[in-house]
Formats: C-alpha cells, sequence, structure tokens
C-alpha cells in the first residue's frame, strides 16, 4: 500500500486561499489574472473553498502573482503563499520564515519537508471559523440597527392605527431622519464590506456581486436622502423614503452569507476529517532514551515505540514486537491486520493491542496520510469541464444584470404610471439585488468538494478533476486479471488429501521439501504452511528432477512432488484424482501431486487466488448498466477460468502491453458480440492475443449504461482499472484510468484515478460517485439558472401590466440568500452517497 506515496506527491502545482472573492464573476477574474502571471501554466479557482491553484513553471515569482491578484481587486493573506508553497515542497521546511526572498526557481528548492501534512485541513477550518465569526458579528449589528426601523416604517403599512399613533407623537422629518440615522449606521458599518469591494470593481470596469449589493443599496439610500436633505428636487408624490429597505437588504445579504460560510465550512469536512487522524506526537528514541516530541519533527531512520491505543504517527517497517492494528482509514477494511517484524505501518492508523518498535520511512508529507490529503485537495480544486461553460457564462452576467437594471429604470421612468421615479428606483434596485450570481458559483465547486471528499472517505481518490465528470458516461469497464481480480500472488489454494494421509501432515511434510526451491509455488507452499503454524522440518537428500519436480527424505519418509508425468516416472497413479484434477482443471489450476512413501497423498493447487471481493464489484457494475471486460497477459485457459468465476463473459488474453492498448482501442470501437460478430468469434486473433465470448450472455444493461443498445462500430466511453507496470500504457490509454492503490508507482502515476484500498469495488464506488456528483450539479444548476430566469423579469416588473404585481428589494434580498443555500444543501447530500446508489 504504501506504493502510492511518491506517486501522491504533485511536482510543481500549490493551492492557495484568495480573500475578497464573493460570486462567480471573482473566479473568473481571479484565474485571469493569475495566468497572465510568468511562469503559471494553468491556474484554477474552487469559489466553494475561495482557493485559487496554479501550475507552476520555471521563471515563477510569488511577488508577481501576488500583484497580479491585488491589481484585480483580491488579497491573497499575509503568509499563505510561502505556506502553500512549503506544503508543496517548492520551498525548505528548515527555515519556516523563509519569504520571498527565495524567488529564484523553485525547482532547487526541492528538499524533505518535516511540515505536517494536516495543516491544510486546519488552515481551511480556520479561514472558515474566522470568516464565520466576522459575519456572526456584522450580521448582529445589522439585525438590532435594522429591526426598530423595519418595525417602525412595515408596521404602519400592514396597521394603519399604528400609523396613525406613530405620526402622533413624532412628525414625518423627525422620523425620516431617525430612519436615516439607523440606516447610516447599517450601511456603513456591517454593510460596509459590501462598499469596500463592490465601487472599486465597478470603477475598474469589472463589476461583481458586491456592485450589484452596493449600486442597489446606495440608489435606494441616496434616494431617501434627497427626500429627507432636499424634497424640494422631487415632485411631490415622488417624495417616499426607502431606508428600511435598504438595511433589510445589507441584513438578508449578510445572513446569507453566514449560511453559505457555514455550509461551505461543512464541504472541507472530509479533509478536516482526514487532518484529524495525524498523530500529535511520536515517542523516539534518541540518545538512549525515550522523548516524546511532535510528530512533524519526527526524521526519516528514527526508532518510534507505539503503545496500546496509541495513533501511528508517520510510515515505516515494524523491527521487533507484534500488534494488530486498525487501518479502515486507509482500505476499509474493519478487521485488525497483524504486524510483526519486517510489516508495514501506516501513519494515521490506530494500534489495537501489543507494542512494537518501528524505523520512521516516510515522515512529514512524504507520509501516504498527506498524500492523500494532498489528492483530495486537488481533486476538489479540480476544474471540471461544465464548470468552465458556467464560468463564461457568469463572466458576463453581472454587466449584462447591471444594463438590465438600467434598461428597466428607463423603461419605468419614460414609459411607466405615476410616480415614474419611484417605481423605476425600486424596480432597478429589485432587479440588482436579485440577480446574484452566487448560487450558479456554487453549484459546480460546491458538489465537486462533497463529492471528492466522500469518494476520500470510501476510498477512492481522484487524481485528475476531469474523472470526476468522465467516469459518470463510462458503460464498459476493462479490468486486467492479475492483481485487480486476483490478490497478484500465488497461494496454496487446494489440498486434496488421498484416504489414510492426513492434510496437516501432508502439508507440512511437502513445505520441508519445497523449502529447498526458490520456486514462487515453492514459497506459496512453504507461506500456507507456516501461516498454520507448522515448524517445517529441514529436508535431507534434496534432488530436483528437470521438468518432473522435486524429491527429499523428511524425517524418514520419502517424498516426492511433481506434475502427473513426475508420478508416472516414478509408476505411481494419479487416477484416484482424476475427478479433482477435473475440476482444478476447470478453475484454471493446474495440480501438483505429493507421494509419500510411494504412494501418491495429495493433490495441490497454487494458483493467484480471487479478491474476495471481486466477484461482487463485478456485478455490481454490471446492476449499474456497464459491461464488464477483462485483458490479460495470462494464458488464455487460467484467464477463461477466473472470468467465469467473476461473471465476465469477454475476455481477451495473453496480450503482452502493448497488445492491451490495442485491445482497449478495439474494445472502445465494438459493442457486444450479438451486434458486431466478427472480432468476438471463438478462438480468433485480436490485439495480438486470444480473443473469446464465454457461453452465457452478458445482463441486459440498464438504459443507464446503455451497453447493448449500442449500434456496431460506436465509440464507447471505457475505463480500465489496473495495477502493473504492465498496465501503465492502458491506464494511459483508456478514457479513465483506475489504478489499484497497492499496486506500483509507475501504473498510479499513469491513472486518473487511484482506489487505496486495492479491491475493485473501489471502481463501483468511484462510478457511483461520479453519477451522484454529475446528477447533483445539474440540480444546482437548474435551480441556480431557473431562478434567475424566472425572477429577473418579475424583479423587473414584467407581471405588472397584467396583475400589478411589483417585487420588493427586500424579498430579492431573501430570495437569493435562499438560492445560495438551496445550493449548498443540495450539494451537502453527496456526503451520504453509496457505492451503486446515486442521489
Amino acid at each position: 500500500m504504501n506504493q502510492i506515496v511518491k506517486s501522491l506527491r504533485p511536482a510543481e502545482h500549490f493551492t492557495i486561499p484568495v480573500e475578497g472573492m464573493t460570486c462567480a464573476s471573482c473566479v473568473r477574474r481571479v484565474e485571469n489574472a493569475a495566468a497572465k502571471v510568468a511562469g503559471i501554466d494553468r491556474s484554477a479557482v474552487n469559489f466553494a473553498t475561495k482557493k485559487l491553484t496554479v501550475e507552476s513553471a520555471e521563471g515563477f515569482s510569488p511577488d508577481e502573482l501576488e500583484k497580479a491578484i491585488g491589481k484585480v481587486g483580491y488579497e491573497i493573506p499575509p503568509g499563505a503563499m510561502d505556506h502553500a508553497m512549503r506544503e508543496a515542497g517548492m520551498l525548505p521546511a528548515a527555515d519556516p520564515h523563509a519569504g520571498h526572498a527565495h524567488h529564484h526557481d523553485h525547482s532547487a528548492h526541492q528538499g524533505q519537508d518535516h511540515s505536517a501534512p494536516h495543516a491544510g485541513g486546519h488552515d481551511h477550518a480556520h479561514i472558515h471559523h474566522g470568516e464565520e465569526a466576522a459575519l456572526k458579528r456584522d450580521l448582529a449589528i445589522a439585525f438590532v440597527l435594522t429591526l426598530p426601523l423595519f418595525v417602525l416604517e412595515m408596521t404602519g403599512h400592514v396597521y394603519e392605527p399604528f400609523h396613525h399613533w406613530l405620526m402622533g407623537i413624532i412628525d414625518t422629518r423627525n422620523l425620516h431622519y431617525l430612519y436615516f440615522a439607523l440606516a447610516t449606521a447599517v450601511i456603513f458599518w456591517p454593510g460596509l464590506r459590501f462598499l469596500r469591494l463592490g465601487l472599486p470593481a465597478l470603477l475598474r470596469g469589472a463589476p461583481e456581486m458586491n456592485s450589484l449589493v452596493a449600486v442597489g443599496v446606495l440608489a435606494a439610500y441616496g434616494y431617501s436622502l434627497v427626500t429627507t436633505f432636499a424634497p424640494g428636487l422631487l415632485p411631490e408624490t415622488a417624495r417616499f423614503v426607502y431606508y428600511e429597505a435598504a438595511s433589510v437588504i445589507v441584513t438578508l445579504i449578510l445572513f446569507g452569507r453566514l449560511l453559505e460560510a457555514r455550509a461551505s465550512g461543512r464541504t472541507g469536512a472530509a479533509i478536516e476529517k482526514l487532518a484529524g487522524l495525524q498523530a500529535k506526537t511520536a515517542r523516539v528514541e534518541r540518545g538512549g532514551m525515550l522523548i516524546d516530541i511532535p510528530a512533524a519533527e519526527v526524521l526519516v531512520g528514527d526508532v518510534i515505540v507505539i503503545r496500546p491505543g496509541e495513533r501511528v504517527p508517520v510510515d515505516g517497517t515494524v523491527i521487533d514486537g507484534a500488534s494488530n492494528i486498525d487501518e479502515a482509514m486507509i482500505s476499509g477494511e474493519p478487521l485488525p491486520v497483524e504486524k510483526k517484524a519486517g510489516s508495514t505501518v501506516i501513519g494515521g492508523t490506530i494500534n489495537r493491542t501489543g507494542s512494537f518498535r518501528f524505523r520512521a520511512e516516510k515522515v512529514g508529507r512524504d507520509t501516504m496520510l498527506a498524500g492523500i490529503i494532498r489528492m483530495v485537495e486537488q481533486a476538489q480544486g479540480a476544474k471540471l469541464p461544465i464548470q468552465s461553460l458556467v464560468d463564461r457564462v457568469t463572466a458576463w452576467f453581472v454587466p449584462a444584470v447591471i444594463a438590465l437594471a438600467v434598461l428597466t429604470f428607463a423603461l419605468w421612468f419614460f414609459l411607466g404610471p405615476e410616480p415614474a421615479l419611484t417605481h423605476a428606483l425600486i424596480n432597478a434596485v429589485a432587479v440588482l439585488i436579485i440577480a446574484c450570481p452566487c448560487a450558479m458559483g456554487l453549484a459546480v465547486p460546491t458538489s465537486i468538494v462533497v463529492g471528492g471528499g466522500r469518494a476520500a472517505e470510501l476510498g477512492v481518490l481522484f487524481r485528475k478533476g476531469e474523472a470526476l465528470q468522465e467516469l459518470r458516461d463510462v458503460d464498459l469497464v476493462v479490468v486486467d486479471k492479475t492483481g485487480t481480480v486476483t490478490r497478484g500472488r500465488p497461494e496454496l489454494t487446494d489440498l486434496i488429501t488421498a484416504d489414510g494421509f492426513a492434510e496437516d501432515e501432508v502439508l507440512k511434510l511437502v513445505a520441508s521439501v519445497e523449502a529447498q526451491s526458490e520456486h514462487p509455488i515453492a514459497e506459496a507452499i512453504v507461506k500456507a504452511a507456516e501461516a498454520k503454524g507448522f515448524v517445517v522440518p529441514k529436508a535431507e537428500s534434496f534432488e530436483s528432477v528437470t521438468g518432473y519436480g522435486i524429491r527429499a527424505k523428511v524425517e524418514g519418509h520419502d517424498v516426492a512432488v511433481g506434475a502427473d508425468r513426475f508420478m508416472e516416472k516414478l509408476s505411481l497413479s494419479v487416477q484416484g484424482f482424476a475427478h479433482a484434477a477435473a475440476r482444478l482443471g476447470d478453475e484454471g489450476k493446474t495440480p501438483l501431486y505429493a507421494a509419500i512413501d510411494g504412494k501418491v497423498a495429495a493433490a495441490i493447487a497454487v494458483a493467484d487466488p480471487l479478491k474476495p471481493s471481486s466477484r461482487e464489484a463485478i456485478r455490481a457494475l454490471q446492476a449499474m448498466g456497464i459491461e464488464v471486460a477483462m485483458v490479460t497477459g495470462d494464458n488464455r485457459r487460467t484467464a477463461e477460468a477466473i472470468a467465469r468465476q467473476v461473471g465476465i463473459t469477454r475476455v481477451v488474453a495473453e496480450v503482452l502491453p502493448e497488445g492491451k492498448v490495442q485491445a482497449i482501442q478495439e474494445l472502445r470501437q465494438n459493442t457486444h458480440c450479438k451486434l458486431n460478430p466478427p472480432p468476438c468469434g471463438e478462438g480468433g486473433r485480436q490485439a495480438g492475443g486470444v480473443f473469446f465470448q464465454q457461453k452465457d450472455p452478458l445482463p441486459n444493461p440498464s438504459p443507464q449504461g446503455g451497453g447493448a443498445t449500442r449500434a456496431a462500430n460506436v465509440s464507447r466511453k471505457l475505463a480500465f482499472v489496473g495495477d502493473g507496470i504492465n498496465d501503465a500504457p492502458a491506464l494511459a490509454e483508456a478514457d479513465i484510468g483506475i489504478a489499484i492503490g497497492t499496486g506500483t508507482d509507475v501504473a498510479i502515476e499513469s491513472a486518473d484515478v487511484v482506489l487505496v484500498g486495492g479491491e475493485l469495488t473501489g471502481a463501483v464506488s468511484a462510478i457511483a460517485i461520479s453519477r451522484a456528483t454529475m446528477k447533483n450539479i445539474r440540480q444546482n444548476l437548474f435551480w441556480a439558472f431557473g431562478y434567475n430566469v424566472a425572477l429577473i423579469p418579475v424583479a423587473a416588473g414584467a407581471l405588472y401590466p397584467a396583475f400589478g404585481w411589483l417585487l420588493s428589494p427586500m424579498i430579492g434580498a431573501g430570495a437569493m440568500a435562499l438560492s445560495s443555500v438551496f445550493v449548498l444543501g443540495n450539494a451537502l447530500r453527496l456526503k451520504t452517497v453509496k457505492a451503486g446508489e446515486t442521489q
């Protein structure tokens, strides 16, 4: 499992928080500003997490990036740049105060980094908690100041006796002065954030959500000021004040922002949860003493002592002692895993019983847990193709809304009923307020963040964000056999004894002979004996008969082990095992035979056994409407037997690595054999190997997958699942490459998705998450765009001629806030997705 560590280490990309982004139109401006900086190859902003991810190249300058972001009105928090670069291994950890003096080629900074891998998670939480606290404070102030203003003004409209009572104790002019004082405090105290951000953006010719709020609020406030202090400038029929509207708009939008901040904080729960798995301290042997130090200070080579109940601080190898460790966070396997000398331990896992010492081999950002956190953050910051479309729309959306508000004002002012100026102002402000594109900006990234986090909890890591979208359309999954469907290592699978022979005794004697051999089959038999706790006696007079088998003396017994021809050579008959041999043959296994003291004692089979979950995973994929095929370099007979056991009916066998690529190309272009018979004929040659079709037909895929209903020669969306070096070309060729996390670094580096637990069921989870996430995104976009399409005309007064209805700016502000909350709430439903399900 440690094999995935190096591949999880991104080369030259890092993620930094950007302050001041408040709507989807901000995203495009920050991305474009960053992309223009020399030394940046690519930039992407995730609006849900308010973070910018950049891929840097030679010549990159952090100062230039900060300046570029500042020029368009946003800010990178102090120290965030250095921290992000240090986390990415682009600045040395030895100098925690390394600043922008280190601006030469960052490739020179590559080195060992002992920084805590959980910092990113804590930063995420800290930023959201700080933002939430500020919004709580501002909302409380706005609410206290707005409440009396709202009650005094609106109650009189609803209950006329109250209006007469109020006019009896205070004249209109003094009441307006009171309203003015309260509204001014609201707008220029808690509401100042909208003016400070929105007006400069408007003056730069790049208006955003804050600009809409600022213009709308100031328009209502300014009109009220004229009515209060210079009423002679307005016709008598138009002398109204809208202080309460301006104040309520500020209060409602602050309330919506607070709800967004709370929900956005919850979207990052997966990273915080992963970060929380990191041990805080480690007990290390140094200078002949045991000392407790922060886990971030552990060095490679340190000897660490672990006691029962403690969390393993870093990755390493057990030196002595034994225990059982809960590795559920990595593998998803609920049962503790036995550890002894030579076993690998993973940082973040929990020691259940026993004590042991281990030597640290991966520390800081090199640990598997740190790598997983980086990969989850990378996936959550990904820019899906559908997001690019949304960004293009929202880039012109705010300017279009301002133009529409101006048009609304003009139409009402010149063509509307009296008081024309009042109607023009109110409807223009309503358009500005209700058209906030926040919901559109949140629709995609919140789903990505929550979906990617849920995938990580299920043991699925997306190395490339595009895979999260593309996996939804997969209708053909091609799997490698060895190490993917099977365990990838030979094991003793069958030991069938003849009458008069005890299984344990036969195994012990055979293992004694095989212990003298270096063949993988011999190793599997010896391991099986050791697993049962047998002490394997030493064999004597060992003899290897080339092409036949081996024999030796063990505790006075003459033991021979080999193929059936070896038994024949020894004049021994294996006829008594004919039935067992036939069964083993059907399972793709070639039996060996053991003879003890001149009698055939047992039939033995060593094979690469199925992973327990493979059959279940393949059935689940087929139930999702996905066809499953197998491509393997193994011989046809073995491949056919394994395929039959797991329910795969389409197999390409006996292919070299380049043959796997060709097989994928052929499979992608061809549909089910019933629709396209020629390449699938029994024994036909394809892709340099044997392509055959099992007799049992595939289950009818559901319409969701569309497998068997396609016409011939139509390209299909194909995913390949593999784990070996020879799978790397196929992983790269497939539309989506899925690597088994226990496989080789080369395979993982070539993949789009990594299954950490090493089980094929992870592929089911990956596709389920993809489908659920994309469905969730479509729901969010439908609501966000539908909301604006439906309500902007209403805000402009489209229903007034027919029904006499106008939309109050206050109602618009409330509806705008609710639209964002709806999108966030819907995205959070992805936290409950299970394998094989969609939301």
